[in-house]
């Protein structure tokens, strides 16, 4: 009897294995990918890339010393000698007869319209036409299937390094992409300083005690609780990460303790950081951006602070970023009519049974981070989260004033500094203090190597010429009124593909702006600035969107780790509010230009 019991049991094990198995053979996940590096090797192989032109045209001037320079962020660069435009190998007339890849990128001059010579710097990208839009695609194909971003993005990674025939994912693709710039500055701040900092916090209680001390004197409830939030959010205008770490950093012990769900926490804060930036403009976003501007021949883009100026008077315009920021200030005061199916159904679930996250939710944020583990003896005081925080505000909000560029490395570095020197005088061991900063490590490293992730694959996306193919797709000759549409709908793609909206604008900018010159000079306008406006700010406000609903974008993840969401039921939860912010920003967009343009 025992043995016919072993051998059955046995038996139902191997069935239970092989049904395993074959369940995931059958995964449309596997599937995807699994075609998709198929389709990426064929694409290797079997497509030609499409070269196409790349002119980037520069405010360039002759200095004391006579040589041709141009500035970039506060600083003389010099160009060296031109050649003529019309002796460039890279001109498109001779890539469409290239046989092989093109030479590399030099400056060019030119004489426009009316005489004046103008400088670019010319080189040329290529893509793939559809297929450049794969790894994207996959990417987020897979985050929708699996609710995996890191799995998601390494799949989009591998895909995008088979279509360029690099198969040593390591050293030809990782390595390069984790050695630049971006990926230290997202190791040092996200990991290091954020994490040493939360984990401070949640070593000597001093993210409770704050939350005590606000439910004590400000909060009453839910409500007040989410208007805390929604203002943090509006005052932190400097937009993107800066502000979905702080506010999200901050008001997170304060919503989980009064039970407010993560999906409601992740939005508000999401939406009240690039779409506020792009509303209340004082911060980096301007000086980066009016250099994309220039169009030769255009009077009101001329210069620098033509161009600034012509920023600042479209700002009116920038209806998503009002609506969005509207949307949120509408969940904080408990109207959800506007926010859609799945943030009232967080909003019940909380409410009724006190779950903050839906079932099966995998939050960012680590168990390290959510439960205190303050020391016997040791007393939490709410000094011990405001000074740090105020520390923090204090250098970024000065550093912005006095150079035009908020230091945030300095400000998160200095407020770890200040919190562990507090907590040291206070009694804490060095020993307990460090084990706080390990796990706050533990905490955010998920996160801070998805966030790397999420830079690669937008990177390879854009060496793919993603971007470059979607602006060929849409930008051909289309009725004048329709432009801001087009401009809406082609950054919001390329942003969520790409995850970046610094990056679309990029991409996007020195395409946009002159063909909306081109199309308002053709008769049918009678107000080319307006309708230029409208144009800058579709792609403005498209941008954002795109970004800030991208699963792969890094405020994205950054508004889910920090308020300890799900990044998925974010992504979801998010996507019908900002969809019907957009839309009505659309409408009204398209209706100034049919009636005022």
């Amino acid at each position: 009897m025992d043995k016919y019991q072993t051998a059955s049991s046995a038996s139902n094990s191997g069935s239970k294995a092989l049904a395993s198995l074959f369940q995931r053979l059958l995964s449309p996940s596997l599937w995807v990918l699994i075609v998709s590096m198929l389709a990426a090797l064929f694409v290797h192989y079997s497509v030609e890339p499409e070269w196409r032109e790349h002119k980037t045209v520069y405010q360039v001037y002759t200095n004391d010393t006579g040589a041709l320079a141009y500035m970039n962020r506060g600083k003389e660069v010099l160009i060296g000698t031109p050649i003529p435009y019309e002796s460039s190998a890279l001109r498109q007339e001779v890539l469409d007869t290239l046989q092989g890849k093109p030479s590399s990128g030099h400056w060019v001059s030119e004489r426009d319209n009316n005489g004046n010579i103008t400088y670019s710097f010319l080189d040329a990208k290529f893509h793939f036409g559809f297929w450049s839009l794969l790894p994207a695609l996959v990417a987020i194909s897979l985050c929708l299937l699996t609710r995996e971003p890191l799995t998601a993005l390494l799949g989009g990674i591998v895909v995008g390094a088979f279509m360029l025939g690099r198969y040593d994912i390591t050293d030809a693709v990782l390595i390069p992409s984790l050695a630049t710039e971006s990926a230290a500055g997202v190791l040092l701040l996200y990991l290091w300083l954020l994490g040493g900092l939360m984990g401070i916090w949640s070593k000597t209680g001093a993210a409770q005690a704050f939350a005590s001390y606000m439910t004590k004197h400000f909060v009453r409830g839910q409500r007040s609780a989410k208007l805390v939030t929604w203002f943090l959010g509006v005052v932190f205008f400097q937009g993107g990460t800066m502000s979905t770490v702080l506010v999200g950093t901050t008001v997170k012990p304060l919503a989980d303790k009064e039970k407010i769900s993560h999906e409601e926490m992740s939005y508000i804060v999401d939406s009240t950081a690039s779409p506020i930036a792009s509303v209340l403009a004082f911060n980096a976003w301007p000086a980066y951006i009016q250099a994309l501007i220039f169009v030769p021949g255009v009077s009101f883009l001329a210069t620098e602070a033509q161009r600034l100026q012509f920023f600042f008077s479209s700002v009116p315009f920038s209806f998503y970023g009002i609506f969005a920021v509207l949307g949120t200030l509408l969940l904080s005061l408990g109207i959800t009519r506007f926010s859609g199916q799945g943030i009232r159904k967080a909003h019940h679930r909380a409410k009724t049974t006190g779950q903050l996250d839906a079932d099966g939710a995998r939050p960012l944020s680590s168990r390290e981070l959510q439960i205190p583990q303050v020391p016997k003896g040791y007393t939490p005081h709410v000094l011990e989260f405001f000074l740090p925080i105020i520390a923090l505000i204090g250098i970024a909000v000065g550093t912005f004033v006095a150079t035009g560029s908020p230091q945030v490395n300095w400000a998160f570095g200095f407020a770890l500094l200040l919190a562990a020197l507090i907590a040291l005088g206070k009694g804490m061991t060095l020993n307990q203090l460090l084990e706080g900063v390990g796990e706050g490590l533990k905490g955010v490293v998920l996160a801070s190597i998805i966030l790397m992730l999420a830079i690669t694959v937008g990177a390879i996306s854009k060496e793919i010429g993603g971007g470059l193919y979607l602006v060929e797709l849409l930008g051909g000759t289309i009725p004048y009124w329709s432009l801001p549409f087009f401009l809406v709908l082609l950054t919001m793609i390329t942003a969520f593909s790409t995850g970046t909206s610094w990056g679309t604008y990029a991409i996007i900018f020195p395409l946009a702006i002159p063909l909306a010159w081109a199309i308002s000079q053709q008769g049918d306008i009678t107000q080319p600035m307006l309708y230029m406006s409208i144009c800058f700010v579709a792609v403005l406000n498209g941008s954002v969107f795109g970004d800030q609903c991208s699963p792969i974008s890094d405020t994205t993840i950054l508004s889910a780790m920090t308020t300890g969401c799900d990044l998925m039921d974010h992504v979801k939860t998010q996507l019908i509010p900002a969809l019907m912010a957009m839309a009505l920003a659309t409408s009204l967009w398209t209706l100034i230009v049919l009636f005022f343009a």
